[in-house]
């Protein structure tokens, strides 16, 4: 497994303020059905519901457990998915969402790390990763 963070996706209650906000900040970035997309150097930033986070997640968002935010790792296969997601269980984390198909047409899975951490492992075809694993986000224009 090549330890990266390829994705923080951030969980907003109000998409457009959140979007004005980091817009302010100089973090312009591409909206995709009701998800922002920002290029942050060698990884991306998402901004999208809190709620839809969760429940992809396959979280309850109690106000108390989830801390609104999930960081991704793209891989480059499925197989790579399923390798890293099982590691992770035997190391004793909480898979949350088996890996399986995505709406996006790609294949992920969910777990929380012991501490509660919400890391989703994805394979992508539509998002490039560099040969230095940096993920290069499409023009979605």
């Amino acid at each position: 497994m090549e330890p990266r963070v390829s994705l923080v996706t951030l969980g907003v209650d109000d998409l457009a303020r959140a979007k004005a906000f980091y817009a302010a900040l100089g973090w312009e970035g591409q909206e995709v059905q009701e998800t922002v997309f920002v290029q942050a150097g060698p990884l991306g930033i998402v901004l999208w519901s809190r709620a839809k986070l969760a429940e992809d997640s396959g979280i309850v968002d109690d106000g108390g457990g989830f801390g609104g935010m999930a960081l991704a790792q793209n891989v480059r296969s499925r197989d790579e998915v399923d390798a890293i997601v099982a590691a992770a269980e035997a190391a004793g984390a909480s898979v949350t969402r088996p890996p399986s198909e995505t709406f996006y047409g790609g294949y992920a899975g969910v777990f929380r790390d012991p501490d509660g951490h919400v890391w989703e492992i994805a394979h992508n075809p539509g998002f490039t990763l560099a040969e230095d694993g940096a993920l290069v986000l499409p023009d979605f224009g």
